[in-house]
């Protein structure tokens, strides 16, 4: 009973491999694919990857080598990496409810707005050394290339992403031509036609950043649920045949119900080894 409970565990551990590579392919590829240069969600998701990762070997090890110690290990282990990324995952949904773009009339793409979005993130992107790490990220991603050889007709029919719309550009309803002082928003006075410049002091830009963590985050949260359901699987599954198997083999006491009668003739019930 015990190898066949091992053979069970090593193989839900060989599935366990396939969602540290989930997890980890999940961070990784976030990195690559967008041009947020905001990777705070990066660094977690690797680290639990990486755990799971490590506890999967742990249990290889613990099922192939017959060592009850380790496989008591990789369960507990997996309990907190469980926990962990539930909670990572429900943390991510609550700061990801909050923002969305606005239309613009005329316009295909959309534009955001800083205080939209939940306060932590707004928090993050507001510290003056943070976000000097991003922009230096934005300049050296060249996402503004483009925009900045459109003409006033690509403006009305093309699309932007968030960062484009929120970085390479002035908000659309600024006035620069104005005779008399008009009162704008305080990102038509940021703006500067210098292309290291633009619009990436904007808290446009800022929300632009935002608004794509938060599409990449919800994408990952779909990743994580699905991690989630695995890993509980596999735990279930594990658990019960670690439970089932560690009776005969190693010497656990079993319980005997016996019953006797008491000096007063009561029926008195008692558990004995």
């Amino acid at each position: 009973m015990y190898r066949t409970s091992n053979t069970v565990i090593g193989i839900l551990n060989s599935l366990t491999l396939l969602a540290a590579i989930t997890i980890i392919a999940g961070a990784l590829g976030m990195a690559k694919s967008n041009a947020t240069c905001e990777h705070f969600l990066q660094k977690p998701l690797l680290i639990l990857g990486l755990a799971v990762l490590i506890m999967s070997l742990a249990g290889l090890i613990g099922a192939c080598c017959n060592v009850a110690c380790a496989l008591w290990i990789y369960l507990f282990v997996m309990f907190l990496i469980i926990a962990a990324l539930m909670g990572l995952t429900v943390f991510g949904i609550v700061v990801t409810s909050h923002g969305s773009g606005v239309d613009v009339a005329g316009r295909v793409y959309k534009e955001y707005s800083l205080q939209d979005y939940h306060p932590w993130l707004r928090n993050r992107v507001r510290d003056y050394n943070y976000w000097i790490t991003i922009r230096s990220c934005l300049l050296g991603s060249k996402a503004c290339a483009t925009v900045s050889l459109w003409t006033p007709l690509d403006y009305l029919q093309k699309n932007l992403t968030p960062i484009q719309s929120g970085c390479c550009k002035p908000p659309t309803a600024c006035v620069y031509n104005a005779v008399t002082p008009v009162e704008q928003d305080a990102d038509c006075y940021r703006w500067s036609n210098d292309v290291k410049e633009l619009c990436y002091d904007c808290d446009s830009c800022r929300a632009g950043v935002l608004e794509t963590v938060r599409r990449d985050w919800r994408k990952l949260s779909i990743l994580n649920i699905v991690a989630i359901v695995v890993l509980i699987t596999i735990y279930s599954i594990g658990w019960c045949a670690f439970q089932n198997a560690k009776r005969p083999e190693l010497g656990f006491p079993y319980w005997r119900y016996g019953r006797s009668k008491s000096r007063r003739g009561w029926d008195d019930y008692w558990w004995r080894w």
